[in-house]
């Protein structure tokens, strides 16, 4: 039986074959189709329960077995894989484009009587009714058949933009000599040396992959060598890539889906994209948010400014560069760290074995949010992947996948993803429990030692684990209302930026350190190290978010799609950037959250749930034992007020069901030592 088609279990990953997906999508369509016929007929029950009976039971079948194509796409890319994908993907996005303006549909939700639905299922019908409108139900004739072009065309662009940014990045390498490679970290220079013996090749091979990419830059003493890998890194997938590799330029995908954009917010009766965009988030408007981050950046400026002078001083008195580069920046700045703290991060990273940084994980999740975790099973799709499940007083809570090494094929960064969502099921009457994947992209160990992390990736793994226990541990039974479903965009990084502060806390990092050669934990002294250069040139990187920000937003609001939108970039840099780019560098071009991630118009969220997550964690500074241990009670109180409530309600109720009351930055900039 074909296994996307199994419905009785968790996704069958290790038997899933390209082969598989058109006859999967083929019949499942068929039957969300017939669905759709069937609630949507003058004779069946305008009722929340019996559409949902139908309907969402079909509709949610589509969407998991989609999800696991979409994953695979993401975490175990082939050419065969990739062309079922690209062959599906428009007829997937067209049966949802139709489902979102279907105006049948939609007059079954508005005469539905919202007064016989509970909280959780009215909170979901607002949704609905502001989606339905957001996607094109009010549309008639001609407008709503380009409508449905639009969806289809900004789906198949953005898939080709994600294709050309994995590619480009996979397809670089460079064999350096032993002298180019003196200064890169012992770990990082065998899995170099591994690669190039496997392509039958001298020298250490260097990618563009993050584990290999960043010692780089931090470590290489060659100028030299950091100049042709930063080259190589800031111009993929664009028209400044070498003349082979130009074939992945997303220039011309980038000019196309900014028209398409602004051409879906004029039909829905927008002014631009933006607009669009914030309609389901907190935000009020692309004004307020460009308000918002030029406050910021006014703020975080100076500190920024006296980041580089201090990074130049440093250069020119200490390591003779006089006219310090782009590419000389994170080596600077690395040697500049070691100097003033004195430690770095080749030290640091020997302490964080993935096992016992795991496990520390593990501990402050347990006792913070009363729950346990234990190993479980289920197929994967590689055998690095582990999976877990959840459990509080004995009852399963949610159960994850993680994956956590980068390897080809594999695109690049850290995500969490749903498989499915808590759910009271209207066809059984069975809840259903929820189940997350958790994906990063950290270096394997070497010579059969446990894979090192760096406190970065250490963050970066709370990071996604955070946004994991926002989809698990919701207690909501409504699954479009349920864990992060709902939940507005600006507010969803909330959770994940709230658990990387723990990573900062003793109580909490002294039960994940173990040194990869003699066992022995973090010694408090170089933890201290590590926590007064915690804010160690905060300043420019608020700045770089900033920039990003501020260009995405002006980028869906006042620029005009047929204009340069380098040119767009140079005046935000202009205005809030303290460190100048090469003018050949193309960083829009493998932007993959605001062209193929969702948050187009809404990369600001990362700043702006800073703020909610800083003033969150300050109740947690506020009621810490004097060790530092953070209060149950507190964990308690968050985890009922943030993680079970999902999107049932405004994530600012939420915020203040917690705190007592609306955020303030003053958290956020006393955290990244930017205060006054």
């Amino acid at each position: 039986m074909n296994p996307l088609l199994r419905f009785d279990s968790l996704p069958l990953f290790d038997q899933i074959r390209p082969e598989h997906v058109a006859e999967a999508i083929d019949a499942l369509l068929e039957q969300a189709n017939k669905a759709l016929e069937t609630v949507t007929a003058t004779d069946f029950p305008a009722q929340w329960t019996e559409v949902a009976r139908v309907l969402d039971v079909a509709t949610e079948r589509l969407g998991m077995a989609w999800g696991a194509v979409n994953h695979l796409n993401s975490v175990a890319d082939s050419a065969d894989l990739r062309a079922a994908y690209n062959a599906a993907l428009p007829r997937v996005t067209e049966f949802w484009t139709r489902l979102g303006a279907d105006e049948r549909l939609f007059a079954k939700y508005k005469a539905m009587d919202v007064q016989s639905l509970n909280s959780e299922q009215r909170q979901a019908h607002r949704n609905a009714m502001r989606n339905f409108v957001l996607g094109g139900a009010d549309l008639t004739g001609s407008a709503r058949t380009r409508f449905a072009e639009i969806q289809e065309k900004q789906a198949e662009l953005s898939q080709k933009f994600s294709e050309n940014t994995l590619d480009a990045t996979d397809s670089f390498a460079y064999y350096a000599s032993a002298d180019e490679v003196e200064g890169i970290p012992a770990d990082v220079m065998q899995t170099a040396l591994a690669g190039a013996q496997a392509d039958g090749k001298t020298g250490y091979k260097l990618t563009l992959k993050m584990p290999c990419y960043l010692p780089v830059m931090q470590f290489a003493k060659s100028s030299a060598l950091r100049e042709k890998m930063y080259r190589a890194y800031v111009t993929r997938s664009s028209d400044q890539a070498p003349e082979d590799a130009r074939k992945f330029d997303n220039s011309a995908i980038i000019r196309e889906i900014l028209a398409l954009r602004k051409e879906e917010a004029q039909l829905l009766g927008y002014d631009n994209f933006a607009q669009v965009s914030l309609v389901p988030k907190m935000a009020e408007s692309p004004e307020a948010v460009v308000a918002f981050l030029r406050n910021l950046a006014a703020k975080a400026k100076p500190f920024a400014q006296k980041d580089l002078a201090d990074l130049r001083a440093f250069a020119r008195e200490v390591l003779a560069l006089n006219d310090p580069q782009p590419w000389d920046l994170p080596y600077i700045s690395e040697k500049l760290k070691e100097e003033r703290y004195a430690f770095s991060e080749q030290e640091v990273k020997q302490y964080f074995t993935a096992p016992k940084v795991l496990a520390g994980l593990f501990k402050i999740v347990e006792t913070l949010f009363d729950v346990a975790i234990e190993p479980d099973q289920a197929p994967v799709w590689n055998p690095g992947v582990q999976f877990y499940r959840i459990t509080r007083k004995g009852q399963l809570v949610g159960q994850f996948y993680l994956d956590p090494s980068a390897r080809t094929g594999k695109r690049g960064g850290a995500w969490m993803d749903d498989v499915r969502g808590r759910w009271l099921r209207p066809d059984n009457g069975v809840m259903q429990t929820p189940v997350a994947h958790l994906v990063c992209n950290f270096a394997d160990g070497v010579d059969g030692k446990p894979a090192l992390l760096t406190h970065d990736d250490v963050t970066t793994l709370f990071h996604e684990f955070g946004h994991g226990l926002h989809h698990m541990l919701t207690q909501v039974s409504e699954h479009d209302v349920s864990g992060i479903s709902g939940v507005e965009w600006d507010a969803v990084e909330l959770p994940s930026q709230f658990m990387e502060n723990f990573c900062w806390e003793w109580s909490v990092l002294q039960h994940m350190t173990s040194h990869v050669d003699t066992g022995a934990a973090l010694p408090r002294e170089l933890f201290d190290k590590m926590l007064a250069a915690k804010n160690f040139q905060s300043g420019l990187q608020t700045l770089r978010q900033i920039e990003f920000s501020l260009f995405d937003m002006l980028l869906h609001s006042s620029h005009k799609p047929e204009d340069d939108f380098m040119a767009l970039l140079q005046k935000v840099r202009d205005e809030v950037a303290v460190v100048p780019s090469p003018p050949w560098s193309r960083t829009p071009h493998t932007f993959s959250h605001i062209f193929a991630g969702g948050y187009a118009a809404g990369y600001y969220s990362y700043k702006w749930a800073e703020v909610l997550s800083a003033d969150a964690y300050a109740a947690f500074e506020e009621t810490a034992a004097p060790d530092g241990t953070p209060s149950v009670e507190t964990g308690t109180k968050y985890r009922q007020a943030i993680l079970e409530a999902g999107g049932s309600r405004p994530a600012m109720e939420s915020f203040k069901a917690f705190r007592g009351r609306e955020p303030s930055l003053d958290a956020l900039l006393r955290h990244q030592g930017m205060s006054a």
